[in-house]
């Protein structure tokens, strides 16, 4: 029914969804998809009501591939839109809200570094081996967006900084990416568990200060990154 607002999933066409109980449903005559990416729009025409928005779950991820919604409610928001973001005073708001993003999200960056490099907790030998890499991590998990780990509120950060770490030494210090992985259920999360271990082992030597190996992948890895 258009009238009964719902969450649903893709459908086998481009003019179908599917329903959380597996049924398929017709678009209905004279509704838009207004795509994913104008949070503002987005809110409005929820607002304005009803519509079917649709959601996509791909592994532990649910993603966003639009709203649908009656043609005439979209356009008529879209117009309302344009008129205040053609206002200086949209701008100035815009410019201001965009400086307060940015300031928060370089604090953050700053604190994801010293919690990362609190797990790290290498000998003093090694600290500065242990802020350049805690650099290059952050600045491959905090990017907003992301998608990381980093990015999460769900775990404390120090949870986040201890996994954004594994997640990097995984992929640059082991060949999980080009690993032959069996599609059988529970599989990768074993592998994936084999080399955490194998990156822990790694940090505890520079944990302990010991003198690490001439071909040490970390130091290669490392290096390789901020060249």
């Amino acid at each position: 029914m258009p009238q009964q607002t719902r969450i649903v999933a893709p459908g086998p066409t481009e003019s179908t969804v599917r329903t959380t109980d597996r049924q398929v449903l017709e678009v209905p005559a004279g509704w838009v998809l207004v795509p994913p990416g104008d949070p503002g729009l987005t809110r409005r025409v929820k607002a304005a009501g009803p519509t079917w928005t649709v959601q996509e779950k791909i592994g532990r991820r649910v993603f966003s591939r639009g709203v649908w919604a009656a043609r005439n409610t979209v356009e008529r928001i879209k117009m309302d839109l344009g008129a205040e973001r053609s206002t200086d005073a949209y701008a100035k708001k815009q410019a201001a809200s965009a400086k307060r993003r940015e300031v928060a999200q370089a604090a953050y960056v700053e604190s994801f570094e010293d919690a990362v490099t609190a797990f790290l907790a290498f000998a003093p030998q090694h600290r500065d081996l242990a802020v350049r890499l805690a650099r290059v991590v952050a600045a491959h998990a905090t990017p907003v967006g992301s998608g990381t780990v980093a990015r999460t509120k769900r775990i404390p950060v120090e949870r986040r900084a201890e996994a954004a770490v594994i997640a990097w030494l995984r992929h640059q210090t082991t060949a999980y990416d080009s690993l032959k992985i069996p599609r059988v259920k529970g599989k990768r999360r074993e592998v994936r568990r084999m080399l955490a271990e194998q990156s822990r082992v790694l940090l505890h030597g520079y944990r302990e200060g010991a003198t690490p190996a001439v071909n040490c992948p970390l130091r290669a890895a490392l290096f390789k990154a901020i060249r």
